[in-house]
């Protein structure tokens, strides 16, 4: 659906991520978001706690499975995604309201803390930029997953792949 308003919260998790699967083995991850602002009082010269703001958020498929195995509770994290507000009957028949974000980006905050990022090796081949046509390739495989397919007759170009010798693996990346 086109139109939800897209937000970046920066919190920190209250518990470790849910990892669940649907009926057609689809696996979802849940987890909450907690946002508290920190406000100078100036006239006592002390740092206050606002009030908290909880965000319940969901994320698919093998980035589901990445989530459950990086976050844990505690964590700070930046996530991005769309909000979305669902309504529903409680048990006792009264009408509730819910919103909840659908994850787009979600990774540590480095803020207080450092992270060692590693490649998933189901990355490799699962539709992202194919440099044969010269765009984004259209057909293969998930989406968000990049994949960096070989020009004929050479080899892949992997920006996450070993350093060439004497530089960064950034430093020959390909005219895009």
């Amino acid at each position: 659906m086109a139109g939800e308003p897209i937000i970046t919260v920066v919190g920190n998790l209250t518990a470790d991520p849910e990892l669940k699967y649907v009926g057609s083995g689809t696996p979802v991850a849940s987890f909450t978001v907690a946002s508290t602002p920190r406000n100078l009082n100036r006239q006592t010269n002390e740092w206050e706690d606002g009030e908290a703001m909880f965000i319940r958020c969901s994320v698919w498929r093998e980035y589901a499975e990445n989530v459950t195995e990086t976050l844990s509770k505690g964590m700070r994290v930046v996530v991005t995604g769309k909000l979305q507000v669902r309504n529903y009957q409680r048990q006792d028949g009264s009408q509730g309201t819910s919103i909840e974000m659908q994850v787009d980006e979600v990774g540590p905050s480095l803020r207080y803390a450092t992270a060692q990022v590693t490649r998933t090796q189901g990355g490799a081949n699962r539709g992202g930029f194919n440099q044969n046509q010269g765009g984004f390739n259209q057909g293969g495989g998930q989406q968000g997953r990049a994949s960096y397919d070989a020009p004929a007759g050479g080899s892949a170009y992997d920006p996450w792949g070993q350093a060439p010798a004497g530089g960064s693996s950034f430093d020959d990346a390909p005219p895009f």
